[in-house]
Parts: C-alpha cells; structure tokens; sequence
C-alpha cells in the first residue's frame, strides 16, 4: 500500500498503479507499521536493550513437539518445535552481545547456542539464515481513526515472553469482529466511529497492562542479585504448589481471563 484517504462512505487504498475502495482499512503491518505512521499515530516506546536472536537448527534427538524456555539471566531463551528434527530458538540477549555474535563466523553463534541447549536435543546445526531484531515494548496511543484500525504488532508491541504477541493479535482480531459485526447488525456503518471506539476502549487497555506485565516479568527473571533470585524461586515454588494459582497464571498467559470476545469463547457473533 503506497497511500490511503478517507472518504465519506469509503476508504480509497493506491497500491502502485490501482486504486481499491473499502469500508474499513485494517493495518496489521508489524510493529514498524507504515500505515500507522500514514494515518498519524504515534507510539510510547520503550527500549530494552536488548535483542533477539533467531535461528532455525536441526538437531539429532527428537522435540517430540514440546517447547522449552529458559529464563536466563540475559532474558528469554525459548526453543520452539518445527517439522521434523528442527526447532526456532528466539534468544533474548544483550544488545552488545547479540549483535556480536550475529557479525561473527556461525560457528561461534552455533557454539553459544549449545551451551544453552545443554545437550538436550543431541548435536546440532545451524540451518539458513540467522537474524536479529531489537527488543522494544510499544502501544499504540491511539488503536483507530478515520476508516482505520490497527491490530496485532502494528497495534503494541510487547517482550516476546512465550508469543505473547499473538495471542494478543488473534484477540485483536475476534474483538474487531464483534464490535464491527454487532454495529452492522443495527445498521451502522462498518466503521462508524462509535463501532472503532469501543473496539479502541477494549483492546488498548489489555494491551498497556500486557505490554507493562510482560516488560516486568523479563525484569525479574533477569535479575543477577542472589538475594532477589532466592525470592523469585521461593515464589514460583510456592506457585508451583498451588494449583488454582498456577492454573490462573495460566489462563492468563493464554488470553482466557478478562472481557473475552464471543470467538475466544466458542461462540457466534
């Protein structure tokens, strides 16, 4: 999309030589969003200095489709399950560090990254390409304007903690849908600014309070001070032992707590 204009009764979008009209424009563009610097919002930010490091690797030993992360003191360290004897490892590192290592030989990045798998998944290898991305925490100031609502990372941008950030999408998105769906059914217009209103008033306060929890809990487990360390263990052994609590935990890091939209819950809009 090169451009965008609201106009009474649609929104005109230029793509390269074409001109398409809809009712309503979605962005869902990522967290360096250009339509939403397009349609004038702007962003609180926060930087952590920090960076990921992502890397596919094939191993010897099965995953058997489970997921580990690590806590580390760095941040994060998280391997995901793909097809076949293939994991992602997003890796949360210091800035200084990790870009050090992406500008070095595969063999000292592979290396690292053996020394967190621990032996797990047997002997390793890197496959294709290895990237970086810094890590950020950002939310939207505003999530609609005129014929124009944002969802996804183009809305907030928050610690990738477990994914996160999808399971804040995927409610980003049944939310939109309900809110421009029961507009409809009384005869608003699909962007009616009191539809695009409540869907804002909805998702941007779950998102301010996920982005601020998720930027916490990479804190705490980054903490090097032993005292502090001892109290972040006895409290997750405690949770540990509390079943109602960690099944609350739980459903709260999987998006099953709080306003759910109909979707989330299995039923029809």
């Amino acid at each position: 999309i090169d451009a965008f204009q609201p106009e009474p009764g649609a929104v005109q979008v230029r793509c390269g030589s074409k001109t398409l009209t809809a009712g309503l424009l979605i962005a869902s563009d990522g967290r360096n969003s250009a339509l939403r610097r397009q349609a004038g919002i702007k962003v609180n930010r926060s930087d952590h200095g920090q960076m990921a490091i992502v890397a596919v690797v094939r191993h010897s030993e099965p995953h058997d489709g489970v997921a580990v992360q690590h806590f580390l003191p760095s941040g994060p360290f998280a391997i995901l399950p793909m097809t076949g004897n293939r994991s992602c490892v997003t890796w949360t590192e210091q800035a200084r560090v990790a870009k050090r290592l992406l500008a070095g030989e595969p063999n000292t990045l592979l290396a690292a990254l053996e020394a967190r798998f621990g032996g797990q998944l047997g002997s390793l290898e890197l496959e294709g390409q290895q990237g970086g991305f810094p890590i950020v925490t950002q939310v939207s100031r505003r999530f609609v304007a005129e014929r124009f609502a944002l969802i996804g990372d183009a809305a907030r941008a928050v610690h990738p903690i477990a994914g996160q950030g999808l399971n804040l999408a995927i409610r980003d998105i049944a939310a939109l849908t309900e809110c421009v769906t029961d507009g409809m059914r009384v005869g608003l217009d699909i962007s009616d600014p009191a539809t695009l209103a409540r869907y804002e008033r909805w998702r941007r306060f779950d998102s301010n309070v996920s982005a601020a929890m998720f930027a916490g809990l990479n804190r705490l487990f980054s903490l090097s001070n032993p005292l502090a360390r001892s109290a972040r263990g006895f409290g997750m052994s405690v949770v540990d032992r509390l079943p109602p609590l960690k099944q609350r935990l739980v459903a709260g890091a999987a998006g099953q707590v709080g306003d759910l939209p109909k979707l989330l819950k299995g039923e029809l809009v």
